[in-house]
């Protein structure tokens, strides 16, 4: 059994794609002295049966659909599912979030517009949105998806939305799902737009005014990364402070 804790590790962070990794997570889980370890399944590193034990669990993004018939897909799920139980929060980032959408009985589709690069968000004002995600209703945070979580699980309610993808971010009971990549770095962008993939010169093309030319996220990581970064880490202390002692 892969088992985390048997490392001595407090959060485990599921990482599906060689190219999505932790990027400023890991940077703040550092910077806050946490154990932590990642697992990847692209890598061939199974995710362990259990997450008992641990403190926090983060679920990373990357290319695939949350509705692809993976087995690591499904077991990312089952070990959300799992953290719930035990009290131990969960923070998911793109991909993630839309694997604890279904986890917990929602709904994850392919939306009408993708949006690819750095673009608004707007927070709903209420105690969630502000405890979560600060006071100011407006951020701008780097995106890059086409699904989305379109029908939220029981019980979670919406923080944030934007034009094109109106469940930005939902909170259920400790937990946190983000659309956006608040873990992004200037250097996941470049890797990003060094490899895009083949549905983005498409998309690009098609929807111009939410999927940007690679020098437009040049300059939108110049503008808006110590922003986001900043966000991050109220997001990222948030969601510590919600680990079990």
């Amino acid at each position: 059994m892969n088992d985390p804790t048997s490392h001595g590790a407090e959060v485990l962070v599921l990482q599906h794609l060689h190219e999505d990794g932790p990027g400023h997570l890991g940077d703040w889980l550092n910077a806050q002295g946490v154990t932590w370890r990642v697992l990847c399944t692209e890598a061939g590193e199974a995710y362990p049966a259990s997450v008992a034990g641990i403190r926090g669990l983060a679920v990373l993004g990357g290319a695939w659909s949350a509705n692809d018939d993976r087995p690591s897909l499904r077991q990312a799920e089952a070990l959300i599912r799992e953290a719930d139980a035990l009290g131990i929060p969960v923070i998911g980032h793109c991909l993630g979030g839309q694997l604890m959408a279904r986890a917990f009985g929602g709904r994850v589709q392919t939306l009408d517009t993708p949006e690819i690069g750095w673009l608004p968000i707007r927070h709903d004002g209420s105690d969630a949105a502000r405890d979560w995600l600060g006071g100011a209703p407006d951020a701008v945070v780097y995106q890059w998806h086409h699904d989305g979580f379109t029908e939220l699980p029981p019980g979670a309610r919406p923080i944030a939305g934007s034009a094109a993808c109106p469940h930005q971010a939902f909170v259920l009971r400790q937990h946190l799902a983000m659309q956006f990549h608040i873990e992004i770095t200037e250097r996941k962008v470049e890797d990003w737009i060094a490899a895009p993939g083949e549905g983005y010169a498409p998309a690009c093309a098609a929807h111009p005014a939410t999927v940007q030319a690679p020098a437009a996220m040049r300059t939108g990581t110049g503008a808006h990364l110590a922003a986001s970064q900043a966000l991050a880490n109220r997001i990222y202390g948030r969601w510590r402070e919600r680990w079990p002692r």
